[in-house]
């Protein structure tokens, strides 16, 4: 690690923070939107076995929205694509279509793979009947409805690439939106059919699975689809061209390296659900939610700034400007700190609240809802450094290097199951969930570390200090502002609101004591003197 005590360099270009504030806010209407939906999906389908089915189902798919959530596909791409447009004389046209009708092509027949073999992958992540608390049966017909998502979801990463690399955000970040607004309508049907879902039989044909597995995969195509009129606003249309460019063959390397990547993240998916499935009923929903829950400040402020920077790397990497590739990876790390460290805190504090406020809803138990927000709570550790890993692998990325990432990925995974397997030998089996999503965050731990040593190997000082300083400034006045928080409500909130039910004093907890801790850490961010938000309090002093 560095040592240097270097003044941390601001953000190259004008346009960073206005390009990662865009998205910001499209990722902040998306990120409520989704978990409108989320809200939406538990009262409609509560917390136990037709959720945990229907949530195994859509996982399937989902390994490419993982993809799309992490970046991973477009941060690969996204390299490609500035280098052939600053070389190719037509501006990397022809190659980009290519590219597209390459990747259709290969996205069709995985989909069409993946439906054969339906059945095996459901066994895969919930084993058979006896060992699971879900349903194999009706996870393997939703999975049938659900997998040629794999398509669209592929495709709408790799528009957004190409939208990217035109320095074109918003389109790909607001898409999402749609998606969420279609899912919530198909959610509002599902609840006014009458009946419940038969387990006994279970049948592909029945309305309430076709609705919900053919509603579900209706909104990934929309999300798509929605993104083809800003490419022809690039000039970039969507036509097949087939023949073969030999840069093909390295995006080729890549996407295998990528494709490890995704399988080695899911083998430690699969025991996790499997260890989840058979520990108690809903905790695959539980672990779950609580995981989606736990990408919403993720999804807003750092996929933002991560996406407005990969561009920027990527062209610094061309250039062989390493000093550059290391600027930006400091400013990612250092405002990821600044971001992410506060909502941290408050989720560490405010979980249990968090899930009986917003998962007390329909069919799922206000003690289905605590468990959520514990899992949620115990978890929360592992935020930055999932933000940390996810900046160091666009770091790869822009260098073309598919490989390392994979590596790292596959340490963290063998740190990761032994982990999961001994949660049942040690929790009881309502709290093994626990144990999975603090096991989960552990791994990012590990992950974050071994990057950062990779990087410094590989590019050499990397002003680590600096990072170090902006966390323990920020860690400081995080705390502060949650430890004014937890006593404001233990000594005021709690007597008043105890009488309102538990729903309505986890609301009045959680209101008082997010602006309680975030005006308490906003305050101390100031007096520790955080060099990062200097323009910001220049701005501000001005207006």
């Amino acid at each position: 690690m560095s040592t240097s005590t270097s003044t941390p360099t601001p953000a190259r270009g004008p346009s960073l923070l206005r390009d990662s504030g865009s998205m910001a806010l499209a990722s902040l209407v998306s990120r409520v939107t989704g978990f409108a939906r989320q809200l939406a999906l538990v009262a409609a389908l509560g917390l136990l076995i037709v959720n945990d089915s229907y949530t195994v189902a859509n996982t399937l798919p989902n390994i490419v929205y993982e993809l799309l959530l992490g970046g991973v596909l477009t941060s690969v791409m996204v390299p490609l694509l500035v280098r052939a447009q600053a070389e190719d004389p037509d501006g990397g046209e022809e190659y980009t279509q290519k590219l597209l009708t390459v990747a259709t092509a290969a996205l069709v027949l995985a989909t069409v793979l993946a439906m054969l073999a339906a059945p095996l992958l459901t066994y895969l992540y919930l084993g058979n009947d006896d060992d699971s608390a879900a349903n194999p049966e009706l996870a393997t017909a939703f999975a049938l409805l659900l997998l040629p998502e794999i398509v669209f979801y592929g495709l709408g990463a790799l528009f957004g690439a190409i939208l990217n690399t035109k320095g074109v955000f918003g389109p790909f970040a607001w898409a999402p939106v749609l998606n969420n607004l279609v899912m919530l309508g198909v959610l509002g049907l599902y609840m006014g059919l009458p009946g419940e879902v038969s387990l006994d039989p279970v049948s592909i044909t029945e309305p309430k699975v076709l609705l919900l597995g053919l509603g579900t995969t209706l909104g990934i195509v929309v999300q798509a689809l929605v993104l083809l009129p800003a490419m022809r606003r690039v000039g970039i249309r969507w036509r097949p061209r087939w023949g073969w460019d030999h840069r093909l063959t390295e995006a080729g390397g890549l996407a295998l390296w990528v494709i490890g990547y995704v399988l080695v993240g899911q083998a430690g998916y699969i025991v996790t659900t499997r260890v989840a499935a058979a520990a108690n009923p809903g905790s695959v929903a539980t672990y779950t939610n609580a995981w989606l829950l736990l990408q919403v400040p993720y999804g807003v402020l750092g996929v933002s700034l991560l996406t407005a920077l990969l561009p920027r790397m990527s062209r610094s990497a061309a250039d062989g400007d390493t000093p550059g590739v290391i600027n930006d990876l400091s400013v990612g790390s250092r405002y990821s700190t600044i971001a992410l460290v506060p909502i941290t805190v408050l989720i560490t504090i405010f979980g249990g609240s968090i899930g009986v406020a917003l998962f007390s809803v329909g069919r799922s138990s206000e003690a289905g809802a605590a468990r959520l927000g514990e899992t949620l709570a115990v978890s929360a550790f592992g935020l930055l450094p999932f933000a940390l890993t996810m900046l160091q692998l666009r770091v790869f990325y822009a260098m073309k290097d598919a490989r390392t990432p994979t590596l790292i990925q596959l340490i963290s995974v063998l740190a990761k199951v032994p982990m999961l397997l001994a949660c049942p030998m040690f929790l009881p089996s309502d709290q093994v969930v626990l144990g999975l999503a603090a096991a989960n965050s552990l791994s990012f731990v590990i992950g974050a570390v071994v990057g950062q040593v990779w990087l410094r190997i590989r590019l050499g000082p990397l002003d680590t200090w600096a990072a170090v300083v902006t966390f323990v400034k920020t860690a400081i006045a995080s705390s502060l502002g949650g430890v004014a928080a937890v006593a404001l409500i233990h000594w005021v909130v709690v007597p008043l609101a105890g009488r309102r039910g538990a729903v309505a004093q986890a609301w009045i907890e959680l209101g008082v004591g997010t602006v309680t801790a975030l005006v308490i850490t906003v305050a101390a961010m100031r007096l520790v003197r955080l060099a990062e938000l200097g323009p910001f309090w220049r701005r501000l002093t001005r207006r």
